[in-house]
């Protein structure tokens, strides 16, 4: 297949790097069984009768003293009388990246062992370690920063050819490269340098499977984690990684391939996968295709589909369009893209539009079509779908198109509104959107089913967040009362149908926000009751199972909304102090505080804001109307890049403290209630950004105000 996608759309950016987050922790972890099982060690380091063999490459990264001694063409260095044990265990600890632990006690043994093999890096961390004791968070940012580190010496050690042992032979040019680096990048490597093979003892290896760029791109990853993807090489990058099994790249490619397919590459990525039997990624694209219907038909690729590959896609429920004429009209263009050839198939295609489903205005537009056909050598199709699918005779209940996402919208807990507060129960419930059913001229409506049944207390206003699918549960209100807000923390796994109680926060709170950075869950703001809105912010370590407090917020705020983009948190909007709705928008730094950005159109408190590709969709809430509330129905998109905001299509109904949550680059808004006259918002919308509209996709399952939702995947056997 060739690697080029030549049409109007193909990313102009040119090639990006890609980095594959975990490849330096893979990597050293290689090294480190390398070293302890004495596989491809190259150098000896002598102590007082005792012998450590350890990987020339990795020692003089780090240490100048190992480095002048390689350079020399020198294998060994003998430490008698000059060190202890425990200073010489640490220096290698660091060079391959395991956790140096720092103590009063053999502060003076490490940090003489480091000036003595010139390891400036650890006297570095010796010199911190005596300003202050550095908490855990920041030790394991620090373990990430020397892991990338040592990484980075180790590739400018191959870049200035030191150290190198084999030169690798590729289409004429040549590499010289180390055989342990390759060896724990790649296991095709692996398994030459390894076990006895010929090349073992060669200093010359020729590659014939690869060309000379892809193996150049290759080796760059294996000593530095970063890959150049493009379409125009993507293809033939994740072939050769599979082909010298290099495992870190393969991932960063098939990551690149989900992240970045568009309308226009798709079908080549189906093609792709079909190709070399990637049932997954074949999944994947082809829900890809199915889910971008509409827009995936409107390409040169649509019109170059077979036959059989093209009935498919039309005869699945999940197919979806905006109506049921955009997939006839996709059908007539494919039929026009080769007439003479084609013609004679229309007939059989047309038997998979469900021409049930479309209005009677729609039905009408096939008609003139038709008569198009005709007069390009087609016979009378409008006749065959009266009769075929009997228009005045059978119904539409069968013709239904059916969307079931592989991913899933959870709602959880909530409220009902009742003058009767005694009447008003919370809800403890957890509902999942199996499906979206579309029906004559394409009407929505969610299929809602059972998911499972938090533990006591039920609770609504709460926080939500998701780490690794596993659905996390902050705070709340179990009543209505000002002793009823909740500090509790629970973690629900959907595929073990199990809940566990976490540490409780510092402080009980409800209309807060939560997000996720670094594998850190921050909770912003909140309140405690009507009268008292909170500035505090606390962050939950999942390894500690602990809470502590970040940076404050610049104002004590609530009824706002938080996301993260870019390693960053923005947050929007929300009660200040006095309860007014606010027009701000800010970023959030855990160590740093409030940064102002530009500030939204719209005042607006209890809203909803969603990251969409790049850009922050806000929607629903209220705003401020003299010395009460209303509606704010009008919508905006704030752009990071420029700092801008803009408005986009308003509300159809609207959304007080609802629910809210992305699938298939769709917002959804669920929920909530109406200022205006406090009745209940059952419906759920959503929004498509491609169209700028919104629809309505169904009603709600059960209580639906003070709600939260969050996206999650589920065991199969519950969508049966």
């Amino acid at each position: 297949m060739s690697a080029s996608l030549q049409n109007e759309t193909e990313d102009k950016r040119g090639p990006v790097d890609h980095r594959h987050e975990a490849y330096d922790f893979s990597f050293f972890q290689e090294m480190v069984a390398y070293r302890d099982a004495g596989i491809l060690t190259d150098f000896t380091i002598t102590l007082n009768s005792q012998h450590f063999n350890v990987h020339a490459v990795v020692l003089a990264a780090v240490s100048s003293v190992v480095l002048d001694l390689v350079l020399q063409g020198c294998q060994y260095l003998a430490l008698d009388g000059k060190l202890n044990k425990l200073g010489v265990n640490e220096i290698l600890r660091f060079a391959y990246c395991e956790k140096v632990e720092l103590s009063e006690q053999n502060l003076d043994e490490i940090r003489k062992a480091a000036s003595a093999l010139g390891v400036s890096q650890l006297l570095e961390l010796c010199h911190e370690y005596e300003q202050t004791r550095v908490k855990k968070e920041e030790e394991q940012t620090s373990m990430r920063e020397q892991r990338r580190s040592n990484l980075e010496a180790i590739q400018n050690l191959k870049n200035n050819q030191i150290a190198c042992d084999l030169l690798l032979e590729v289409d004429g040019d040549t590499f010289n490269v180390h055989r342990v680096v390759l060896a724990a990048g790649s296991d095709y490597f692996r398994g030459m340098f390894t076990s006895g093979m010929k090349e073992v003892t060669q200093d010359t290896v020729k590659v014939l499977s690869l060309t000379s760029e892809d193996l150049s791109s290759l080796i760059t990853f294996i000593y530095s984690g970063y890959l150049q993807l493009t379409w125009d090489n993507i293809f033939e990058l994740t072939v050769a990684s599979m082909q010298i099994q290099v495992v870190c790249a393969i991932s960063l490619c098939f990551d690149f391939l989900h992240k970045e397919i568009t309308a226009d590459s798709c079908l080549d990525v189906v093609a792709f996968a079909e190709a070399y039997e990637m049932m997954e990624l074949k999944e994947f694209s082809d829900d890809f295709v199915l889910r971008n219907f509409q827009e995936v038909s409107s390409t040169l690729k649509f019109q170059d589909l077979s036959f059989d590959r093209l009935s498919h896609y039309l005869a699945q429920d999940g197919l979806c369009a905006s109506n049921e004429l955009e997939v006839f009209h996709a059908v007539v263009r494919w039929i026009r893209a080769d007439k003479s050839r084609r013609m004679p198939l229309a007939e059989e295609l047309m038997k998979f539009v469900r021409f049930p489903l479309m209005t009677f205005r729609q039905f009408k537009e096939v008609r003139a079509v038709n008569l198009m056909l005709q007069d390009e050598g087609c016979k009378d199709l409008y006749g065959t779908a009266l009769l075929e699918f009997g228009w005045t005779s059978r119904g539409t209940e069968h013709y239904n198109r059916v969307r079931q996402p592989n991913q899933v919208i959870v709602l959880v807990g909530g409220d009902q509104i009742s003058p009767d507060f005694g009447t008003r129960v919370p809800s403890k419930d957890l509902w999942f959107a199996n499906s979206v059913r579309s029906g004559t001229g394409l009407v929505k409506q969610i299929e809602w089913r059972h998911l499972a049944t938090m533990p006591d207390p039920a609770r609504f206003r709460h926080g939500v967040a998701v780490l690794e699918n596993n659905l996390y549960l902050f705070g709340g209100s179990h009543f209505y009362g000002r002793c009823d807000t909740l500090k509790s923390v629970f973690r629900y796994d959907p595929y073990q149908n199990s809940w566990q109680q976490l540490a409780d926060m510092n402080q009980p709170r409800n209309y807060c926000s939560t997000v996720i950075l670094n594998g850190l869950i921050y909770v912003l703001g909140g309140d405690i009751d009507t009268d008292h809105n909170l500035d505090t912010v606390e962050c939950y370590n999942l390894t500690t199972n602990t809470w502590r407090f970040s940076h404050p917020l610049d104002q004590a705020q609530s009824g706002h909304a938080s996301v993260v983009w870019n390693d960053k948190i923005y947050t929007s909007g929300g009660f200040n102090c006095k309860y007014k709705c606010l027009v701000c928008m800010f970023q959030y730094d855990p160590e740093k505080g409030t940064t102002y950005l530009a500030d939204m159109q719209k005042d607006r408190a209890e809203h909803v804001m969603e990251l969409l590709g790049d850009k922050m969709y806000v929607a629903g809430g209220v705003c401020n109307l003299r010395e009460f509330y209303t509606d704010q129905c009008t919508c905006e998109v704030f752009c990071p890049q420029t700092n801008a905001w803009s408005l986009f299509s308003e509300l159809l109904k609207p959304h007080v403290n609802a629910a809210s949550g992305v699938l298939e680059q769709k917002l959804y808004i669920m929920g909530g209630y109406c200022q205006e006259d406090y009745s209940e918002s059952c419906l759920a919308h959503r929004y498509d950004p491609r169209l700028d509209k919104w629809e309505s996709v169904g009603r709600l399952p059960g209580p639906s105000n003070d709600i939260r939702a969050c996206v999650l995947s589920v065991p199969r056997h519950l969508r049966q």
